[in-house]
């Protein structure tokens, strides 16, 4: 395979240094459209009675499904080599903030 056919399948893809730190999110509300997929990440406190969405993602319907087959696929890998993730019960949120997502 020549180093032109090698290039052509890979992508460069730049990590500035301030995403790269990422944003810690314990929580994330997911609203759709016919169109598209909107994921708020959000950073609650314990004890505090506001949270403020940290991130929004906005997706198409095909790359929803398909972010849900690669977190699928990484939390088996996961739980293959660090044993099962336990989901504890949490409180419902009440969903409060704003208006529904809507295209």
């Amino acid at each position: 395979m020549s180093e032109q056919e090698k290039k052509q399948g890979q992508i460069n893809i730049e990590l500035d240094e301030k995403i790269a730190e990422g944003t810690y999110s314990n929580l994330a509300i997911i609203n759709h459209s016919v169109s598209e997929f909107v994921v708020d990440f959000i950073s609650m406190m314990p004890g505090t009675p506001k949270a403020k969405v940290k991130s929004r993602i906005v997706l198409t319907p095909q790359h929803a499904k398909r972010l849900l087959k690669a977190l699928n696929d990484n939390v088996q890998r996961f739980e293959r080599a660090h044993g099962e993730i336990k989901d504890y019960e949490q409180p419902p949120i009440p969903m409060n903030f704003g208006p529904t997502g809507e295209a």
